[in-house]
């Protein structure tokens, strides 16, 4: 058995509008809170069938949540290395899950650094995005929802390295959908896909400033850019304040909490920033957030305002 579950896949009156359906892919209801272990969940397999005998990962939060999961389930020792601005919610979750967790460096590309140096014969990095077997993985959520619903005409999904993004456009090509275009969201302060788009290359973002850590990359993985060259991949960016405000309409009408990085896509379909003007029925991913509480989100919003 697979170490993701088969998460539901609704329709949204709230979203939907007439002459548009809105579907939602709920896989904030995969066992660790995110998409993340349909990808690392089926690396980690493959892995331990190859005889490795540890995983170590780097990881803001969701990345790691999964990594150790995946290594509890399948009875392999799990490090995961964090950042320091890793929350302690964050922590808390993958040291339940009885990972060994270290703290080290003010930002993701430092903690993997520490990661990367503790690889030996016998462990397997896992990458939080930028994996061939990764995006194999989260090919599966496309394969789902297709055996599960009517059908679609795009897909909405919130980008951070382009993990997603890329098992999303294998997905398609799978199932035969090249066409089908992808609306890949960002928050404006984390738009490392929308800037490489713009500028025809691969751009590494000087800074980033967003409360949607998850999708605090600085620089997407070369596949995802490589993507945006060949299949109808459209650039869609969204203000802080807007994924907040979408995370706490989600709670009021679905009854599930997210974290800001997956509101950034609600945002896109609810505020219009997605031009979804032309398709009939929208799949959009609700991609997750195990790190998320009402409380950091509601802190979030009023830091915001009172920045204004």
């Amino acid at each position: 058995m697979p170490l993701h579950i088969e998460t539901p896949l609704i329709e949204s009156s709230s979203l939907g509008r007439p002459g548009l359906s809105v579907w939602l892919k709920l896989e904030a209801l995969q066992p660790p809170g995110s998409f993340k272990i349909r990808g690392i969940g089926h690396a980690c397999e493959r892995h331990a069938e190859a005889g490795k005998r540890r995983f170590v990962s780097s990881s803001g939060g969701n990345a790691g949540l999964a990594v150790a999961y995946a290594g509890r389930r399948l009875g392999l020792p799990v490090t995961v290395v964090v950042p320091e601005t890793t929350s302690a919610r964050a922590r808390a979750l993958i040291e339940a899950e009885g990972a060994e967790l270290r703290v080290h460096g003010a930002a993701w590309h430092e903690a993997n650094a520490l990661a990367l140096s503790l690889v030996d014969g016998e462990t397997a990095f896992l990458h939080p995005f930028d994996d061939p077997l990764l995006w194999e993985g989260h090919a599966s959520l496309i394969d789902e929802a297709l055996r599960q619903g009517p059908g679609f005409d795009a897909v909405v999904l919130s980008v951070g390295g382009g993990g997603l993004l890329s098992g999303v456009v294998e997905g398609r090509r799978r199932n035969g959908l090249e066409t089908c275009p992808v609306f890949a969201v960002e928050t404006e302060g984390a738009a490392s896909l929308a800037r490489s788009v713009e500028a025809g290359r691969r751009v590494t973002l000087e800074t980033i400033s967003t409360v949607a850590t998850s999708l605090a990359a600085r620089e997407v993985c070369e596949q995802a850019f490589a993507l945006t060259q060949s299949h109808d991949i459209r650039p869609v960016l969204v203000g802080d304040r807007e994924a907040l405000r979408a995370c706490e309409r989600f709670l009021d009408d679905h009854r599930i909490l997210v974290e800001p990085a997956c509101g950034a896509a609600l945002a896109a379909v609810s505020d219009g920033a997605a031009d979804l003007s032309a398709f009939r029925s929208v799949l959009v991913v609700v991609c997750g957030g195990a790190v998320a509480t009402i409380d950091t989100i509601r802190a979030a919003s009023a830091a915001l305002d009172e920045a204004a």
